[in-house]
């Protein structure tokens, strides 16, 4: 990366904003630039304690030509890192409209700009979910393995893909299992049950709660972001998992004994539609090509996560008032 100009987009979410935390706690010298247009997920106030050298921030929709090439235009950015996307399943069902624009849409625009300004290296971060269900007894998925998305967000997100595949940008894609750890958004599964379980709700389990997913934790995946940035070769996909596959059950029941709560607080509800049974991704490629590994043990990782939510009410309980 040395010195050179980054454009990260949704940096005020999730992964996005750890992977700017990361630059900082490293001191990276080059210029960042940071496009999120804040919707409900994206929140400014993830990047309090962030001093960054030569950092811009650009309230623009990645789907907008007109403000984007206002940003390509201003940035010059050798190196482009796409986070920005629409992610949560439930609300993928009730409403596609959003996913089409921000993950196929802004991610068409992106490109597009992305070789007009003769960018050096497009990552497209992606999902393990664009693999589809493996079911109990498959065997974890390489990058070889068949698009077979089962909702319109892992659909969104598959499309995007394909659009980069197809690009003539020097691109790579990160395919990565459920990430977890701080700055999550409230509605996503670890937050909700930390934050239920705290206030002495109901925990509520889909189904019967036997779904499976690896979890790696986000400063895990963004290691692995940089090293793609680093030595990723172009025209690539690069996996990355936790080697940590865990039944949702299972993570509910141990997010309430380190909270010393019951399993009293579960509450099975009806099962969410067209809910993949089991997400499981082998990242051997990037061990190898990389040198990558997730490093971080989940039980630490855990418990950190649900003691930054205990410790840090005043960041999500603001953020509560979006989820529908």
């Amino acid at each position: 990366m040395k010195n050179d100009t980054i454009m990260i987009t949704g940096g005020c979410g999730f992964i996005g904003s750890n992977f700017l935390r990361m630059l900082w706690r490293e001191q990276y010298p080059g210029m960042v630039a940071n496009i999120d247009s804040l919707t409900y997920a994206g929140n400014v106030e993830t990047l309090n304690g962030i001093d960054l050298k030569n950092y811009s921030f650009f309230p623009y929709d990645i789907a907008d030509p007109i403000k984007m090439a206002l940003a390509f235009e201003r940035v010059k950015p050798d190196i482009v890192v796409n986070f920005a996307a629409e992610s949560h399943v439930d609300r993928s069902l009730d409403d596609s409209a959003p996913f089409l624009r921000t993950n196929v849409e802004g991610t068409l625009n992106m490109l597009s700009m992305s070789e007009k300004y003769g960018v050096k290296k497009y990552i497209q971060i992606s999902t393990d979910e664009v693999y589809g269900d493996i079911g109990p007894d498959g065997i974890p998925t390489d990058e070889s393995a068949p698009i077979n998305p089962g909702n319109p967000y892992s659909q969104s997100k598959a499309d995007a893909d394909a659009l980069v595949q197809g690009s003539r940008v020097p691109w790579c894609i990160t395919r990565c299992t459920n990430n977890y750890g701080t700055h999550q958004f409230p509605e996503k599964f670890i937050p909700v049950m930390a934050i239920k379980a705290m206030a002495g709700g109901k925990l509520p389990v889909y189904g019967d709660g036997q779904q499976i997913r690896d979890w790696i934790h986000v400063i895990d995946h963004c290691h692995g972001i940089r090293k793609v940035i680093e030595s990723g070769r172009t025209g690539e996909v690069y996996n990355f998992g936790g080697n940590n596959e865990q039944r949702n059950i299972d993570v509910a029941k141990k997010i309430l004994r380190v909270l010393g709560k019951g399993d009293d607080q579960l509450e099975f509800v009806e099962d969410r539609k067209k809910h993949d049974f089991r997400y499981a991704i082998d990242y051997g490629k990037a061990e190898s090509e990389l040198g990558w590994q997730p490093g971080t043990n989940w039980e630490s990782g855990l418990l950190e996560t649900i003691m930054w939510y205990r410790d840090h009410p005043d960041w999500w309980q603001p953020l509560q008032q979006r989820i529908k």
